[in-house]
This record gives C-alpha cells, sequence and structure tokens, in this order.
C-alpha cells in the first residue's frame, strides 16, 4: 500500500483479476459472492456490527472503498463504519460502489444466520472465507463471553498481505489452450426480473464419500459429473443441445503457487463436453470424462497457462493507455461475448473449518454465486462438519435440474435434506 500524503489515506492497486470486476459488472451481472452462517441461535444485531468492526481492525484490505483513477479503478482506505442490516433482499445483488458506505461487501442477518456478500473486485472464495471466519469467530466470543475468548486461539495468527500474486507467479512464455467454441446456453424462461432462486441441498458427507470412492473420483469431480448429467438430462436433451456443455470450476491458486495475499488469487479450468460427438451419453461416461479433465487441466503446467494468459491480457501495453471511461465500453462490449463460453459455474471452497469449542454453535456454512443473464444457473458448495451444502442459484423459472441432481443422489442412497428461500416449487418428495 501506498501513502496519499495529501489526504493520508493509504491505497492500492487492484489485483490482475480484480481489475476487470468493476468495468464489467452491474445489475445484470453483479459479480458477487455470499457465504452465510447458520447458527443455533438468533443473531444479537449490535454484537455482530461490533464484530464486523473488530475484524476490519485485524483485516484493514477489506477496510476499503473503490475509486475511478484516469486509467483503472483503485482501492482506497475507508474511514467510516460498515452498515448492518436485517437481510431484506434476494442474495448476491449488485454492490454500488458508490453506496453501503463505500464497503466492497454487505453483512446482513435473518434470524440465525449471518451472510456476507462481497463483491469479487475485493477478494475471492477463499480469502473471503477467511475473514468471514473472523467475523463469526468474533461474534461468538462477544455473545459468550464466560465460554470463548480470543485467547482460545492465539495460535492462528493472522499472516498476509496484498501482494499480486498473479505477477509474482505468472509465465511471460506461457500459452493456453483454451477452447475457442461458444458453449451451450441453458434453456427455459426466466423468473421475474430480480428475483433469484436457492435452493440448498443439505448432503451426508460420508455417504457422499463413499459414493464417490466407488468411481475413484473426488468429491468435486463426483459432483461436476452429477451436475453435468443432471443438465444433459433435463435440459439439453430437450431443447436438442448441439454446442458443448462447459462446466466452469474455480481453482485455488494458492495450492500451486506459494502466496498469502488476501487480494484475489484463483484461476479456473474448464470441462467442455462435445455429449453428441463423442457420445457422452451415460453417467458413466460423464464421469470417466470428467476425470480425465480433471487430471490433464489440475496440472502446475496447465494451471500456469490459464492464469498466465490472462495476466497478459490485463499487462498489455495498449489496453493499459485506454481511458477508464472507454475501457468500460469495451469490457461490456466483449464480456457480453465471452460469457457465452460457459454453460455453467461450479465453485467447490471445501472444508470450513472451525476450532472446537467454536463448533458447537454452528450448524453449517453456506455459499451461493449470483447468476447471470447467460449463466442462468450458478452452483457452489462448502463444507462443515458431516455436511455438505451443494447450492444452486438460478434465474430460470424452473428447478428441472435442481430435482434430477437431488434425485440421482437420494437414488444412490446418500441422505439429503433440502431448504430454499421459496421462489420456486420445493424439490422434496413431500411436495411431488
Amino acid at each position: 500500500m501506498k501513502d496519499n500524503k495529501k489526504n493520508k489515506l493509504t491505497w492500492r492497486k487492484l489485483d490482475n483479476s480484480a481489475k476487470i470486476f468493476p468495468l464489467s459488472t452491474g445489475k445484470k451481472y453483479s459479480t458477487v459472492f455470499r457465504l452465510s452462517a447458520l447458527l443455533k441461535e438468533d443473531i444479537r444485531p449490535q454484537l455482530l456490527q461490533k464484530a464486523v468492526i473488530d475484524t476490519l481492525e485485524k483485516y484493514k484490505s477489506f477496510k476499503v472503498r473503490m475509486k475511478a483513477g484516469f486509467f483503472w479503478y483503485y482501492l482506497e482506505h475507508n474511514t467510516k463504519d460498515p452498515i448492518i442490516e436485517e437481510e431484506k433482499d434476494y442474495p448476491c445483488k449488485y454492490i454500488n460502489p458508490k453506496s453501503n458506505r463505500g464497503y466492497l461487501f454487505k453483512v446482513t442477518y435473518f434470524k440465525n444466520k449471518i451472510n456476507i456478500d462481497i463483491f469479487h473486485a475485493l477478494t475471492d472464495g477463499n480469502s473471503g472465507t477467511t475473514f468471514f471466519k473472523e467475523i463469526v469467530y468474533t461474534y461468538l466470543e462477544l455473545s459468550h463471553q464466560e465460554e470463548l475468548n480470543s485467547e482460545n486461539r492465539q495460535i492462528r495468527k493472522i499472516e498476509y498481505n496484498t501482494e499480486d500474486s498473479y505477477i509474482k507467479n505468472y509465465d511471460k512464455k506461457a500459452k493456453s489452450n483454451a477452447s475457442g467454441k461458444r458453449a451451450y446456453e441453458l434453456k427455459g424462461r426466466k423468473i421475474k426480473l430480480g428475483a433469484i432462486s436457492v435452493i440448498h441441498q443439505i448432503i451426508n458427507l460420508e455417504q457422499l464419500k463413499e459414493e464417490s470412492k466407488k468411481y475413484n473420483a473426488t468429491l468435486t469431480q463426483y459432483l461436476t459429473a452429477v451436475l453435468m448429467y443432471a443438465i444433459y438430462q433435463e435440459n439439453y436433451i430437450k431443447y436438442k443441445g448441439k454446442k458443448p456443455i462447459k462446466i466452469c470450476i474455480p481453482v485455488n491458486l494458492k495450492k500451486y503457487f506459494p502466496s498469502k495475499t488476501m487480494s484475489n488469487f484463483f484461476s479456473y479450468i474448464t470441462m467442455v463436453a462435445q455429449m453428441e460427438r463423442d457420445n457422452i451419453d451415460t453417467f458413466e461416461k460423464i464421469i470417466d470424462f470428467v476425470k480425465k479433465e480433471f487430471e490433464y487441466s489440475l496440472t502446475e503446467e496447465e494451471i500456469t497457462k490459464t492464469m498466465s494468459s490472462n495476466v497478459k491480457l490485463g499487462n498489455n501495453i495498449f489496453i493499459k493507455a485506454i481511458p477508464l471511461f472507454l475501457k468500460k465500453i469495451l469490457v461490456r462490449i466483449s464480456y457480453i461475448e465471452i460469457r457465452k463460453y460457459t454453460t455453467i459455474t461450479y465453485s467447490n471452497i471445501g472444508r470450513i473449518g472451525m476450532i472446537g469449542d467454536y463448533k458447537k454453535y454452528i450448524d453449517y456454512f453456506l455459499m451461493l454465486i449470483a447468476p447471470e443473464p447467460v449463466e442462468k444457473i450458478k452452483c457452489s458448495s462448502c463444507t462443515f462438519e458431516n455436511n455438505m451444502v451443494f447450492t444452486f442459484t438460478s434465474i430460470l423459472d424452473n428447478n428441472n435440474i435442481e430435482k434430477k441432481f437431488y434425485e440421482f443422489l437420494t437414488e444412490k442412497g446418500i441422505e439429503i435434506k433440502i431448504e430454499s428461500n421459496g421462489v420456486l416449487d420445493d424439490i422434496s418428495p413431500e411436495t411431488k
């Protein structure tokens, strides 16, 4: 971070991934993800407010607002306290940098649930989870002072920075092999403008692991295959799809490169399934395809290629020289086309671990991603204790894919509990 002597505030550049988000987002494309914690007791708003303020003192990289420069947006220290409100709207809504007291995240609550919606320009799912966990820890310590104390977790030293780990780790010579073909787009009528259907499938983790082992697949591979099968059965066949089904899987780059940054540091792999051409028409064929694609794509060489191609774009001299107001126009036009190259995104942030004494106050965690006009459904999952919560966020007016996903797993003997926001009909057996 650098000193701005004029107003004695600090500022920093957006990381390489973050640069593009303010240029391409709006009410239709919010680029916001949500994390939620379901506690076993109702939330006390004043304590939550204090927990957020205290956490910001530890994670100052989140205590920022966005400002427009001549060429790029940048982040500047925010002197105001954030607003904590009761949840009243659909999740993952666009966060206007000029409202919300300038913050790029928004904390809300409802009954026993704490939510944080985060604009992707601020950070990624991995670092966002770290920040959110600290809010939950601090809130529980404030509400249960006799039992819980921050001294219980002094071993958790906060070591992080805000470096642009993309610039530090990318390879100038690497070339991406990304597919240049448009993806199959999910078909169907949309629900009313602004509404989002949310369906959480709370899955028994041990049973899911046992079923995944039968195919020698990881949980992410197995659920990606189930998702692709559900799309194929309930949308692709019905609408006689021809283009490939493309599932985008975000990847935490900290697993591949040394980094302690709290800024964005993720990439992605894409499953490009030519269903008709390659005769991928059964679940067994789909999971075999998915496993091979994961094995090929999740090598350091391939991950570096994908990451580096994106860094090169942000470092392009011509792009750097374009004034911000022109960048916004050009990026929004190009992103209308770019978004047509993915059918659906599935992000699995994995296990959210909490220290022993704190766990008994928590039921489970959730992650949600904002759907878009092209990617009409987005999927996410996270694990806490013996539950994995797989979440569908959708703007389609039917839940056929969600039902097929649920039915496939339950037919395998896997226990699933359903929760939804009620925008669409429930998919549990009692409603059939």
